[in-house]
């Protein structure tokens, strides 16, 4: 009770019903099969390689996640949906890569499975950033700490089918939108951007300074 407490002083759940809950849960779904779906169609020639640059990279992931969690009714529904969403988005990509594209890429599966494993966890606790206080702040500031970084190192994306000029100041602005995005409609607060920035731009340093990226998803993440 004393954790349940204090976690109800950052944010208090909203009522919902039966029917509420299953409907948001099968629209995580839904979300996740279309962006599953359309991710793997990006990924061919003939379509804009900006779509592909995107899609391949932990970013566009983790705005969406993060979206998902902050408007959930309460933080154990974040974790059923994004669970939802990443396993619907997952099982339509790799099925579509597997029986349409008759490849099996076994690392990337197992990594992204991870991910899935992983993200009910990170859900809960991204539902409290649309919260009060310090703390909600500081969870908000972990999406946008890795926008920052990934978009950063898009200076050194390897993009071959393009020129490297050509893609990558779009790739950037692409990122600083998501960024803006967060940082306008979850806070509750509109001047809490104020501490919420110079956070996530302090550890986006420490995160670029000591490459975690690529330490922990080197030769995985499209990036890097």
């Amino acid at each position: 009770m004393g954790i349940h407490n204090e976690l109800s002083q950052i944010r208090v759940e909203n009522q919902s019903t039966t029917k509420q809950k299953v409907f948001s849960i099968v629209c995580a779904i839904t979300i996740g099969v279309i962006l599953g779906l359309a991710a793997k169609l990006v990924d061919a020639q003939g379509v804009h390689p900006v779509f592909d640059a995107i899609g391949g990279r932990l970013g566009i992931w983790i705005f969406v996640a993060t979206l998902i969690s902050v408007f959930s009714y309460s933080p154990k529904l974040a974790a059923v949906k994004i669970c939802s969403f990443f396993v619907s988005l997952l099982t339509v990509y790799y099925l579509y890569t597997v029986f349409a594209l008759h490849f099996v890429p076994m690392r990337e599966i197992v990594f992204w499975g991870i991910c899935a494993v992983v993200s009910p966890v990170c859900a809960y606790v991204m539902w409290y950033a649309r919260g009060n206080g310090w703390v909600s702040s500081l969870v908000l500031s972990t999406p946008i700490t890795v926008l920052l970084s990934e978009g950063y190192q898009l200076r050194d994306a390897y993009l071959p089918e393009h020129t490297h000029y050509y893609l990558i100041p779009i790739l950037m602005g692409i990122y600083l939108i998501m960024v803006i995005v967060l940082l306008l409609i979850v806070p509750t607060s509109r001047l809490k951007f104020l501490i919420i920035l110079p956070i996530s731009i302090v550890l986006s340093f420490i995160m670029i300074y000591f490459n975690v990226l690529r330490r922990l998803f080197g030769g995985l993440n499209g990036v890097l």
